[in-house]
């Protein structure tokens, strides 16, 4: 078992990188289920006293969800490019590591704009139910949250890929000439 570990987590970074799959496809399908509940208790509402208005409702209660795929594309970016699928193991123990934590900052930036957007739902569900013309204006509200979900999967995008790039990515330091005065 030791050495299984050894191998895993200090020989290679290949268990920092399985962590990190699990870790933001686990934080931010949380929090999508959380926003969407949030947001669907309050289309609950509305839709008991105006079930016309399901079509309306059924987009401002979905839109927290997205989240929960944005985190499935990043565990599956970090596993194409780590080598988790197809078995080849090429990945340091500092790459994985770094993926690990970008990983992990991308979970809960997901999870905590999927809560967050489940909250502005519940605003734009408000005044759908109230003035049901005004339901395209008021998708907005929850839509504005959603751009910093993207920035986050962008980055860590960009970021895995980089730490992953052709040659791999060395970490050991180097020595500089400085001027002497």
């Amino acid at each position: 078992m030791i050495e299984l570990l050894k191998f895993y987590f200090i020989q290679t970074g290949f268990g920092w990188v399985i962590i990190g799959a699990i870790t933001v496809v686990t934080l931010s399908c949380l929090g999508s289920a959380k926003g969407i509940l949030i947001a669907s208790s309050q289309a609950a509402g509305v839709l008991s006293e105006k079930p016309e208005l399901f079509g309306k409702m059924l987009v401002l209660m979905a839109l927290p969800g997205t989240q929960g795929f944005y985190g499935f594309i990043c565990a599956i970016m970090i596993a194409l490019r780590t080598g988790l699928i197809g078995g080849k193991i090429n990945v340091s123990t500092s790459v994985g590591v770094s993926i690990f934590l970008v990983a992990v900052c991308m979970g809960i930036v997901e999870y905590l704009t999927a809560v967050t957007q489940g909250r502005a739902a519940t605003s734009a569900i408000n005044l759908t139910g109230k003035q049901p013309e005004e339901g395209g204006r008021a998708i907005l509200i929850p839509a504005l949250v959603e751009t910093y979900a993207v920035i986050a999967l962008l980055i860590s995008i960009l970021l895995i890929t980089w730490l992953t790039k052709e040659g791999g990515l060395s970490f050991t330091s180097t020595t500089l000439d400085l001027p002497s005065f």
